[in-house]
């Protein structure tokens, strides 16, 4: 009989212990590191889809606000939290908006101008003219992603021009060298018979230092705050407001569509240091595809961008 309370003692104890290291990785996941995955292409060439970083979540939570020129990473600008305080907590910290890497380009107090010069896309801050050496160089092409390529092929080029315009969300942009055979890319494969083609039968293609023209009508926002989805914008920033881009200037959903972003509102929680792993595959887990391509999985390792730090 005595037998059962040691029994239940035991149990309770490796319950709290359980509990206890839950808190002890909550607390690290929050305010100590982070490892990232790239989703999108908004920061090549600084960062490719298919990789991951370690993210420094320490000094944001204790010691420093983020700085200019700082690659962070944050909760997505347009999410819907909830009104219910612990459903919005748990939103915040666990799951709930999805992870968007950017530069901070405009720190709290700075004025941010967008002009196009000379038929290119220039930054002011402050009256001072941006250098920015870390812009994507390279062109990007339009390629149908993987489940849309057994469709398309079905198609002839007439009806394939008319089909890219109604099924945008289909394709990807990925940087590439114009002169580089497809095979031999350094950072995407690409499937010549996936490449989107426009109006005139030629490859969609956007060229580094072309403006984006408008996607939106919305007029100039009043006092000097003015954003439509173009290079041409115009903002000093509040207290808590950040103005971010993403280096991949031609294929970025940032700060030029969505405005500043809050650091508290938005959860600015880390800032990215070191790329650790690095493959061209749209995989969360590399185990995945590993299973699903284990013939060309290494091949598409890109093992010359293991560890190295980000600037």
């Amino acid at each position: 009989m005595s037998r059962i309370p040691v029994v239940r003692s035991r149990a309770l104890s490796e319950i709290i212990e359980f509990v206890l290291l839950l808190g002890i990785v909550f607390l690290v996941r929050t305010y100590g590191f982070g490892l990232y995955q790239v989703p999108s292409g908004s920061m090549e060439t600084t960062m490719l889809k298919g990789e991951r970083f370690f993210a420094d979540k320490f000094s944001y939570a204790f010691l420093t606000k983020p700085q200019r020129g700082d690659v962070i990473a944050f909760n997505e600008p347009r999410y819907q939290y909830s009104s219910n305080p612990f459903k919005r907590w748990w939103q915040y910290y666990v799951w709930g908006p999805s992870n968007w890497t950017k530069r901070i380009v405009g720190a709290p107090g700075d004025h941010i101008k967008g002009a196009i010069e000379d038929g290119k896309p220039v930054i002011y801050r402050n009256g001072a003219k941006l250098d920015e050496p870390y812009l994507n160089q390279y062109p990007l092409i339009a390629e149908y992603k993987e489940n849309t390529a057994s469709i398309m092929d079905q198609i002839d080029s007439m009806a394939r021009r008319g089909f890219e315009q109604r099924r945008e969300d289909d394709s990807t942009f990925k940087s590439f060298e114009p002169n580089v055979p497809w095979e031999k890319q350094k950072f995407y494969r690409i499937d010549p018979k996936r490449i989107v083609m426009n109006r005139i039968g030629e490859p969609e293609v956007r060229n580094p230092g072309e403006p984006i023209a408008p996607v939106s009508s919305m007029p100039p926002r009043s006092h000097g705050r003015h954003w439509n989805g173009t290079d041409e914008f115009e903002i000093t920033l509040g207290d808590d407001e950040y103005w971010v881009m993403g280096d991949n200037r031609r294929g970025s959903q940032d700060s030029r569509f969505f405005g500043p972003i809050n650091r508290t509102k938005t959860y600015i929680h880390a800032k990215i240091l070191y790329r650790i792993w690095s493959i061209d595959s749209d995989a969360w887990f590399w185990l995945f595809d590993l299973i699903q391509h284990p013939v060309d999985f290494f091949s598409r390792v890109r093992w010359n961008r293991f560890f190295e730090r980000i600037y």
